[in-house]
Formats: structure tokens, C-alpha cells, sequence
């Protein structure tokens, strides 16, 4: 599934332009008609997945104008830290619906007894 931000658009001319924008987004000031060829989009698209993650944390970074440099290198630290933990098989992960389900269900148990 595309991200929200990519349904929102759609081809015109060869080029993306909006559709509507999306709601409840902190990027509204972004949204219009792009400049980049749809072709440039769908290459980008085409990449292996590690290569697309690692431009979508640049494009987000060029639009975040209030990095706080002393705390993002922890961050950084701590990213990497954990994405190493779980190559190395040192811990193991839950699907993320699993874990909002034990959530909630403790969650609820809580409200029960109080």
C-alpha cells in the first residue's frame, strides 16, 4: 500500500499533481503541483527497499528545519543499536497489530479494576 501522502496524487501530463490534500498533515505547505516527472518517481519507486529507505530519511530530514543536532546523533545511536539487535537474532520482534491487541487488552483489564 502507498503511503498517504502518494494516494493523494495522481498523473497529469506526466507530471504528479495533487488531488487533495491530505488531512490532519503538518505538510500542507508542500502540497500543489510537483515538479518532478512521474517517471523520475516511479524509478525512485523501483529501487531496492534499503535504497528507498535511506532517500525517504533524507528527503524527510531536508524538510525538518528544527533538528536538534545534540539529540539526533543518540537517536542515531540507538536506531542502530536496535536494528543490529535484530539482525544478530538478540531479540525478537512481534507484529505490530500483536502488540497494540496486548495493549489494549491490558488497557481495558485496568479500567476493569479501577
Amino acid at each position: 500500500m502507498l503511503p498517504r501522502l502518494l494516494r493523494e496524487v495522481a498523473l497529469f501530463n506526466g507530471l504528479l499533481v495533487v488531488i487533495k490534500p491530505c488531512q490532519n498533515e503538518p505538510l500542507g505547505r508542500y502540497f500543489g503541483r510537483m515538479s518532478i516527472d512521474a517517471k523520475k518517481v516511479a524509478e525512485v519507486l523501483a529501487l531496492p527497499e534499503r535504497d528507498r529507505a535511506f532517500l525517504a530519511r533524507q528527503l524527510i530530514a531536508s524538510l525538518d528545519d528544527s533538528v536538534d543536532i545534540e539529540a539526533e546523533t543518540p537517536w542515531q545511536e540507538v536506531i542502530h543499536r536496535r536494528a543490529r539487535e535484530i539482525e544478530e537474532g538478540k531479540v525478537s520482534c512481534r507484529p505490530v497489530e500483536q502488540v497494540v491487541q496486548g495493549v489494549r487488552a491490558k488497557l481495558r483489564a485496568r479500567r476493569r479494576s479501577s
